[in-house]
């Protein structure tokens, strides 16, 4: 009795911690979250926010309106890119014109379990990772609502660059790019890896490569686009990438320690865009391509071959998620406002952060527990706020030593 107790003790902690079970573990990680999906839509009631407005967006554009600046909705006019409006023009024909609420709900599982199944999967192509991680990965109450009770299109953006962070990994670079312009066509925040991208692909391709990426990735926009930017191309442009957007205090969960006539402050905007910039700015000087020689000399390498990886150091897939997730994470941190819905940019990131850092366990897990409950409290509070902030900067000076 006692060697078949041992015999099981040792196979459960192999599972938890041998590279060999990680994918077993990953396996029951979605199956046990799938099954809480289900339990959640069977006994927790929908709450109705945005997906009445997507609906009825969509049926004025399938009525032949392309003009922006005329689809609206009960809660505001369109304000996402093209490939929003396709997305859920297929939601619209196979949930009968939205009303099937609870066909949505499940696509929505099946949606976020792949979104489980990406995070996995990058989690382990970047290696070093203990298996136990993942166990993580299903605990967020506010992310399983964000999909299967709330419906937003933030989920579909986020899968899609999941898939594109996951290309990028294998050095599938043409796909990633293609990936990540499909993900940015979704919804507007996709650009928040745009500079980490850039560092990949000149350090892998060269300038001139990454050049004709950019241009694809333009073009793919524009393709997608093209029926509405031959309508009103103005409107198009300043309701789906507008940059000066002003969200409603009553709705941030981050900066409610603020006071509001600061929040909404156009000064306070370009402040918080100033300290985007220059902590984007400090990573790539003194971080990113600190392997390579440094950032002069990754520079003067490209310019001087422009078609030949401006890198020397291998651009690795734990080197790939790290910069996306952090470039991802300095564009939250410093972002004007957070809606309860941006929670999903990086939920299933964070874990992966945090456990970069150097920071003792049991700290590391306080940080995972402290941003979950920032993301919980509605409304957000002055404490609820100021919790968030600091986890996501000590997440972020973490990364920050562990890469020096």
């Amino acid at each position: 009795m006692a060697l078949a107790l041992d015999a099981v003790v040792r196979n459960i902690r192999s599972l938890f911690t041998d590279s060999k079970f990680f994918w077993l573990l990953a396996l029951l990680v979605l199956l046990g979250d799938a099954i809480l999906s289900e339990l959640i839509i069977h006994f927790i009631s929908y709450t109705e926010i945005d997906w009445e407005t997507y609906m009825v967006q969509v049926e004025l554009y399938l009525k032949g309106e392309r003009d922006y600046s005329k689809i609206s909705g009960p809660t505001g006019p369109l304000v996402y890119p093209a490939g929003h409006v396709y997305i859920f023009r297929f939601l619209h024909d196979i949930t009968d014109a939205g009303r099937n609420i609870r066909f949505a709900q499940h696509l929505y599982a099946l949606l976020y379990i792949f979104s489980v199944a990406l995070a996995s999967a990058i989690y382990g192509k970047a290696g070093n990772i203990p298996n136990w991680l993942l166990l993580f990965l299903p605990l967020s109450k506010r992310l399983h609502s964000l999909y299967v009770l709330r419906l937003f299109n933030d989920c579909w953006s986020i899968v899609v660059a999941q898939a594109a962070i996951l290309a990028f990994q294998n050095e599938m670079d043409d796909i990633g790019t293609l990936l990540f312009s499909a993900a940015l066509s979704i919804k507007m925040s996709v650009l928040l890896y745009l500079p980490g991208l850039l560092v990949i692909l000149v350090k892998r391709n060269g300038v001139l490569y990454t050049l004709r990426k950019m241009f694809n990735i333009l073009g793919v926009q524009a393709m997608l686009a093209y029926p509405f930017l031959q309508k009103n191309s103005r409107a198009y442009i300043n309701s789906a990438f507008d940059f000066s957007r002003a969200f409603l205090y009553k709705w941030t969960v981050n900066w409610r320690m603020v006071p509001e006539d600061t929040f909404l402050d156009q000064g306070w905007a370009r402040g918080l865009l100033i300290g985007h910039l220059s902590v984007l700015i400090l990573f790539g000087l003194t971080r990113w391509c600190k392997k390579d020689g440094g950032v002069w000399v990754v520079l003067d390498r490209a310019i001087r071959r422009p078609n030949l990886p401006a890198g020397v150091a291998p651009v690795t897939p734990d080197y790939v998620a790290t910069t996306l997730f952090t470039s991802n994470l300095i564009g939250i941190i410093f972002a004007r406002s957070l809606h309860y819905q941006f929670y999903s940019w990086y939920a299933q990131q964070t874990p992966f952060l945090i456990w970069r850092t150097r920071y003792p366990i049991l700290v590391k897990l306080l940080l995972l527990g402290a941003i979950e409950y920032a993301w919980n409290v509605y409304p957000a509070t002055y404490v609820s706020s100021s919790t968030l902030l600091g986890a996501n900067l000590i997440t972020l000076a973490g990364v920050w030593f562990a890469t020096s």
